[in-house]
């Protein structure tokens, strides 16, 4: 594998001056975060899709895993686009994406002109698979595959591979302005995680050091964090939009309690204790 497709999904559904800009900040942020875990790669956008290429993959992909906004990414091998090339790499990739006596079929796609159809690439791209690999018992199955092999052709490239790996999904962090979170609990880190997911750029509000805020900070290594004071002074000093809270519906007293001249959210306020856990057990451990 030598380059990973990065998919976006809210992104694509803006106008194209806005979606060139959140093309940007997110891959901005793709940078910031492989920089972090010490991963060099390049990251360049063509037509809706986001390649990143690196010598170090499978790290690369876990990292962009992080990345609000991210769809899915899919580790590839990248090769020309004529079609004996394409059915040399379908083959050796079928080598050992594929176990013995098991099913596949290929699915492939392509934007461009070409002196052939999708389904021609799929039907020419199986056969070379069978060819390849008629002694392990290998068959199509183009209904229940135990695999499937994806092709993407763009012009003079194609990319295939055989997995999609979630990301957070999403907006961009950053595209949507800047608001302070209080981040002392598991259940402050989730109502920030969410906050983030949607666009926000979060300044935390801590009392020290805690395991909440160094969860956060997996997808937010730049993150701020300021000691905990007077909310309505720290807005304005900040310029925050808005405060994020981590209170749920139990916490109606606490909430009647907050007086500031912004919006507040509660994100996690329609959430069970028990999908509050399991949320910031996937957070720490993404």
């Amino acid at each position: 594998m030598d380059v990973i497709l990065v998919r976006y999904a809210e992104v694509g559904l803006k106008s194209r001056g806005v979606r060139t800009r959140f093309e940007r900040v997110l891959m901005d942020n793709m940078l910031t975060l492989l920089a972090r875990d010490g991963i060099e790669a390049l990251v360049r956008c063509d037509q809706g899709r986001i390649y990143v290429e690196t010598g170090q993959v499978e790290r690369a992909c876990a990292t962009l895993r992080r990345v609000f906004g991210i769809a899915s990414v899919s580790p590839a091998w990248s090769s020309a686009s004529d079609m004996r090339t394409m059915r040399e790499r379908a083959a050796a990739i079928a080598s050992t994406a594929l176990a013995d006596g098991s099913t596949f079929k290929i699915e492939a796609r392509r934007a461009g002109t070409h002196p052939y159809t999708s389904m021609d690439a799929a039907r020419s791209l199986g056969e070379a698979v069978l060819m390849a690999h008629e002694g392990r018992g290998v068959k199509v199955d183009i209904h229940h595959p135990d695999r499937i092999i994806w092709v993407e052709i763009r012009d003079d490239k194609a990319f295939m591979f055989t997995d999609y790996l979630d990301g957070p999904a999403g907006l961009p962090m950053g595209s949507q302005g800047r608001v302070l979170a209080l981040l002392e609990r598991d259940r402050d880190a989730v109502a920030a995680w969410l906050i983030m997911k949607r666009g926000c750029k979060v300044i935390a509000l801590v009392g020290g050091e805690s395991e909440a805020l160094q969860a956060v900070r997996r997808w937010d290594p730049e993150m701020r964090a300021e000691p905990k004071g007077d909310l309505e002074q720290q807005l304005r000093f900040h310029r925050a939009s808005a405060l994020v809270l981590g209170y749920g519906i139990e916490d109606m007293e606490l909430i009647r309690q907050v007086k500031v001249n912004a919006p507040v959210f509660y994100p996690i306020v329609g959430m069970s204790p028990e999908e509050i856990a399991d949320r910031f057990a996937k957070i720490s451990k993404a």
